[in-house]
């Protein structure tokens, strides 16, 4: 039988690894499901396409390997762009694939026209329509080493007609798509940066997403300095939280001793991390930064010296050069610090800390504590990000993915989707706002329909809480009638979708129900109905920050007055 398109490009990406594709079906991928079909890869159906980028996305972020998601033609392809940024901003390798009518029927206003390789522009960094048959060996290989060499979102238009003729050819070179290598860097730069090492005294190392696999050289490097190591929330999960070296975050996401660490340094060594938050960086001239990106290198803090090179191999190589330290004061002063700064959190995330509401600082201490020692959590985007990000004691072979690039609310359950799919035996936590679940709660549905035992836990506060927090910051009363909302019953919501729900009001009974709930066959929800007006800590304000506060406090007051 003679192969067409389709065959060529689904045998492609089986032999390279692929094991699933996210998409909604629809006429223009009929040839596409054919092929599928008949291999031995898994078409998992979403409910949403924008579900299946980023099921796609958080397979890649998780993996480092190529993820693939499909949308038909014209809306079912404008419905993937949203979550394709993810996959694009988190710089993780996706093949979208788009549907589109035949060929014969294009520039006619045809029902559902879209001009698909000017959509995908912004989102991708290959996008191509193959539009003859003996095109599509070359197109398919270019645009997979498009999506492995920049690490981001390619995009291919499949016209109906062309994927279903019979092929030209198949896709040489298979055995050059994948991951690339790590950047080893110069000589040079590696004794150019134990120089500066050596004549500090106060060292600090910031870790990123690019630390990943790099934990042992981080311990050993730190060790050697006497230096602490902090984390950007990509790299919460590099280390154990009770690691001694591993400080906390920085940030909101973070601590004051980090803060306070961060400004005081000799020396902050950024490795594998572009942190965008310059207001938590030093302003003066003490970074030295490592990345595999050359372009992100001193654009977010004065940079004294930028090396390229993937982290691993740069301090593997460090280690061999640096001299060792023997004063320990700043690390004991962080250490000190920070030991203090986790008693608090502790006291805030006891479940007894109130008889008659619970607070969502307890929710994600527990869900931490109780998930499974190598689950995978993925976070929603909002002030629920704040409550697990800060409260989760991470065990150092747990996993944390989120949108923390695009910061897209609603992410979290599409993304634990297509990590779960990787592997039905490990498990996964998706941690949400209410807001961001009703979002795509319909992707709570793929998991059901496809077996995927996602755990959902909801801090339910009825409101954006996030936007209520940054009004306030500037000064103004929130405007409650478009911050809260009602929420329907989540727990009666998993139920009729054929999964377990679970509902907890009451403190004393969080522990047993989150037990349970994670503890069950098959995807759950947890609807926890947590305090609405709980702030979360703040490392640093400013004295601007506090008058806004001040004054949008202030305003509130009036406004409940002048409405009473």
């Amino acid at each position: 039988m003679a192969e067409t398109v389709a065959d060529v490009l689904v045998r492609t990406l089986e032999e390279i690894g692929v094991s699933q594709i996210f998409a909604l079906i629809g006429d223009s991928l009929n040839p596409l499901a054919d092929a599928v079909r008949r291999s031995k890869i898994e078409w998992i159906g979403v409910r949403h396409e924008e579900g299946a980028a980023l099921a796609a996305a958080g397979q890649a972020k998780l993996t480092g390997r190529l993820g693939v998601c499909a949308g038909t033609t014209g809306p079912g392809s404008t419905h993937l762009v949203a979550g394709l940024y993810e996959a694009s901003r988190d710089h993780a390798p996706v093949l979208a694939l788009s549907g589109d009518m035949p060929r014969q029927l294009q520039g006619t206003d045809y029902i559902q026209t879209t001009k698909p390789d000017l959509l995908f522009r912004d989102v991708a960094l290959y996008t191509e329509t193959i539009s003859a048959p003996s095109q599509a060996p070359a197109v398919i290989h270019q645009a997979i080493a498009a999506a492995y060499a920049g690490r981001g979102v390619a995009h291919l238009t499949l016209p109906q007609d062309v994927i279903g003729a019979q092929a030209k050819g198949a896709v040489s070179s298979v055995a050059t798509l994948k991951p690339r290598d790590e950047i080893t860097p110069s000589d040079a730069d590696i004794a150019e940066i134990a120089r500066r090492i050596d004549a500090a005294d106060r060292i600090l190392i910031m870790c990123g997403a690019g630390c990943h696999g790099a934990a042992d050289e981080l311990r050993a490097l730190s060790d050697r300095l006497k230096a602490p190591l902090i984390h950007s929330v990509k790299g919460k999960d590099i280390m154990a939280y009770d690691d001694p070296r591993w400080m906390g975050g920085i940030g909101l996401i973070g601590t004051r001793p980090v803060y306070d660490a961060v400004m005081h340094c000799d020396l902050l060594l950024m490795a594998g991390t572009d942190y965008p938050y310059s207001n938590f960086l030093p302003t003066k001239p003490v970074v030295v930064q490592i990345d595999e990106r050359a372009e992100v290198l001193g654009r977010r803090a004065p940079t004294v010296f930028g090396c390229q090179g993937s982290v691993r191999p740069t301090l593997k190589l460090l280690l061999g050069k640096v001299a060792a330290k023997a004063d320990t004061s700043f690390f004991d002063e962080v250490a000190k610090a920070r030991r203090k700064w986790d008693e608090m959190l502790d006291k805030q995330s006891d479940p007894a800390r109130s008889k008659s509401g619970i607070h969502p600082q307890a929710v994600a201490r527990l869900v931490g504590d109780l998930a499974a020692r190598d689950a995978v959590f993925t976070f929603d985007t909002g002030l629920n990000t704040l409550w697990s990000a800060n409260w989760i004691r991470q065990s150092g072979a747990q996993r944390i993915v989120g949108s923390f690039n695009n910061a897209a609310v609603g992410t979290a359950l599409g993304q634990a989707n297509g990590i779960q799919a990787l592997d039905r035996a490990r498990q996964v936590v998706a941690l949400c706002g209410d807001g961001g679940f009703n979002m795509l709660m319909c992707e709570f549905l793929t998991a059901v329909h496809h077996k995927l035992p996602v755990k959902v836990v909801i801090y339910n506060n009825s409101a954006f809480g996030l936007i209520h927090l940054e009004a306030e910051s500037i000064g103004l009363p929130p405007f409650d009638k478009g911050i809260q909302f009602p929420n329907p019953d989540f727990a009666a919501f998993a139920e009729a979708c054929g999964a377990r729900g679970f509902k907890v009001d009451d403190p004393a009974r969080l522990k047993s129900v989150i037990a349970e709930a994670l503890a069950c066959e098959g995807p759950a929800i947890v609807d926890a109905v947590v305090a609405a007006d709980e702030l979360p800590n703040l490392p640093h304000v400013d004295l601007a920050q506090l008058g806004h506060f001040a004054q949008a406090k202030i305003r509130e007051a009036l406004l409940a007055v002048a409405c009473a």
